[in-house]
């Protein structure tokens, strides 16, 4: 059975999408079979990964609201091994289509069930709210990786996710864990992202990746091409941060 990693944080602009995309990324390029799941009506994971979303007749949208069969939305990516289940942006009304759905904060759990046998890793990019679809991949999921930038307005946010999967762990998903907290956006030259780092590693312990994601240029341009940075770059730093980290998530999964 496969692995399904949340990649959540209610604070926007930390890094989610470049992590969930990247991320999968690596771990195809280390010959696992890998879905993204893109459950942001922003759906940035969706075309960073080269699907052209307004052309996607069959997204999570279809298949949470209509039931429609998760198989029909499984688009192929550039890399081998790297499947993607596209966004779109009617989504952001799927929380009040949701509403009255018996056992409507396990509906993604449900859809997802069948797809588990067929990969190793799936990977659900969440959008930055703690709403009813954030809740329905945290119960989905079996861990959760925390994306933060090195900065002090990253840790206060972070008590108020921990409580929401707290109250996941408890009442809808008690297998649910944190894979880690990830440092991103890091620049080792400031001494304030130097001291948040040793302060989350202080707190969190061995909860903290070793891997920390640098500022890279290569990396934030990726997307405009429709393509992770490996395939962009697999020189640049961020390439080798997102190897290094699913060299990392494998060693701790696979002992």
């Amino acid at each position: 059975m496969g692995k399904t990693i949340a990649v959540a944080n209610q604070k926007g602009g930390v890094g989610k999408t470049t992590t969930s995309v990247n991320l999968a990324a690596s771990l195809a390029a280390f010959e696992k079979k890998v879905l993204v799941i893109d459950a942001d009506p922003q759906a940035n994971a969706s075309s960073g990964l080269g699907v052209d979303v307004k052309q996607a007749e069959c997204t999570i949208y279809e298949c949470l609201v209509n039931d429609v069969d998760i198989h029909e939305a499984v688009f192929t990516t550039d890399i081998e091994s790297l499947d993607v289940i596209p966004s779109h942006i009617d989504l952001v009304g799927a929380e009040i289509e949701m509403l009255n759905m018996p056992s409507r904060e396990k509906v993604m759990r449900k859809l997802i069930q069948p797809l588990k046998k067929e990969y190793d890793y799936i990977i659900i990019d969440c959008s930055p709210s703690l709403g009813l679809i954030t809740v329905n991949c945290l119960t989905a999921a079996d861990s959760v990786i925390v994306p933060m930038q090195s900065e002090y307005y990253s840790l206060e946010g972070i008590s108020k996710l921990l409580s929401t999967i707290k109250i996941i762990k408890s009442k809808l998903n008690p297998e649910l864990e944190i894979e880690g907290f990830l440092v991103t956006m890091y620049d080792s030259r400031l001494r304030s992202a130097n001291q948040v780092y040793e302060e989350l590693k202080n707190h969190f312990e061995e909860l903290v990746f070793q891997t920390v994601i640098q500022r890279n240029v290569r990396l934030s341009e990726a997307p405009s091409h429709g393509i992770p940075v490996l395939l962009y770059d697999a020189e640049s730093t961020g390439a080798k941060n997102y190897m290094s980290l699913a060299k990392e998530i494998l060693v701790k999964n696979e002992k």
